[in-house]
């Protein structure tokens, strides 16, 4: 397959994954990014403000917020079956015990920095309440929003995000091509020792005479540069310099979030196996689940919205692939995981933070030296 300008290049031509001539396995969709599962839509609010020393309250500033729509604006309301699995634990994701105990979630997924996790889950629900009154009137909502650690590079302390910032990126969440790397809440992360944030990528599942998609999204701040792997290159060793440069001490604080959507017809528990199988997507590329690593992953299907609503009175109907049959939407998973995870590397730029700190960009001349 040929590869199109959008998987080769974000909307603002920074260099995706595929671009150094990195083979992956797998047929990606249109814009290879979650986007192209029908109805998701993907909005990004970045902050990015001051250098120097650090002054809480005033910064540097190197953090923002993502926001992920599973339907239209207008059917945020109406549930997607999902499942959630925690690799390891050292992290979070609102929302999860009612996931776990319905196999649905409802609204926009935010993704932020740690500290800034409750005020992305407010602000969610204050848009809710702006742009689907009904939708909270009589009732009450739990919506997603999950965190990674980006203190080393930004003022996390000083509690920059605003709900304001959350309404700009859900506002902004659009179809087709997205960014990646330093943008939304990806924008303070960093990946085995280099800097990396917001990646996506698809892979389209054929299914008796049926094409379906299965999209990845990461917000990627894990690893060890020592275990750092591209396709089965153990690239660590090599790529020693450019380093980290610590203005304050480093300490291990890595995570990272992937969500999974599909437009395939899953039931609750299936789409809980689909979540399973991020981590094996994640360690292709170096992510052994370390201590501090909270390693946290949600899947989604937009399918049969009429049984997600469930309603009273009525049996509800729904339609799903039988599980000896999900071997392919495995393989979707992972593979579209892996290539998330090195686009938020490689498109990306150095950045110097708070109190001078530093971390290089995954350097462009070693990958095009091992693949093109």
């Amino acid at each position: 397959m040929t590869d199109s300008p959008h998987h080769l290049a974000t909307p603002s031509g920074k260099p995706r994954a595929r671009s150094f001539g990195i083979g992956f396995d797998g047929t990606p969709g249109p814009f290879n990014a979650i986007t192209d599962v029908p109805g998701v839509a993907v909005g990004y609010a970045t902050l990015i403000s001051g250098d120097g020393t650090l002054v809480v309250g005033k910064g540097p500033v190197r953090t923002g917020v993502t926001a992920i729509l599973p339907r239209p604006r207008a059917e945020l309301a109406t549930p997607v079956f999902a499942g959630i699995f925690s690799q390891n634990g050292n992290g979070e994701l609102t929302g999860s015990h009612i996931i776990e105990e319905t196999g649905a979630f409802n609204f926009p997924i935010t993704i932020t920095n740690t500290h800034s996790c409750g005020v992305s889950r407010d602000g969610t629900l204050r848009w809710m309440h702006h742009v689907l009154p009904a939708a909270l009137d009589s009732g009450w909502g739990l919506p997603v929003a999950a965190e990674t650690y980006d203190g080393f590079l930004n003022d996390i302390n000083g509690h920059h995000l605003t709900s304001d910032h959350v309404a700009e990126a859900l506002d902004g969440a659009a179809g087709g091509p997205i960014e990646e790397g330093s943008v939304g809440g990806g924008t303070g992360m960093i990946a085995f020792g280099f800097k990396a944030g917001s990646g996506t990528a698809s892979r389209m599942v054929e299914w008796q005479g049926l094409s379906f998609t299965v999209g990845a999204f990461v917000q990627a701040n894990f690893g060890k540069l020592r275990n750092f792997t591209v396709r089965g290159l153990r690239a660590g060793p090599e790529l020693v310099e450019p380093a980290i440069r610590e203005g304050t001490p480093r300490a291990e604080k890595g995570s990272i979030i992937a969500v999974i959507a599909t437009d395939a017809p899953f039931l609750p528990h299936q789409m809980k196996r689909l979540a399973r199988r991020v981590p094996l997507g994640v360690a292709m590329t170096g992510g052994f689940g370390y201590h501090s690593s909270g390693d946290i992953f949600l899947a989604f299907s937009t399918a049969n919205p009429a049984a997600a609503l469930a309603p009273s009175g009525r049996i509800a109907n729904a339609d799903f692939i039988p599980d000896s049959d999900i071997d392919p939407f495995f393989d979707g998973v992972i593979q579209a995981v892996e290539e998330a995870i090195l686009n938020a590397l490689t498109a990306n730029d150095d950045m110097t933070g708070r109190d001078g700190n530093f971390v290089p960009a995954l350097p462009k001349a070693w990958l095009r030296e091992k693949f093109v």
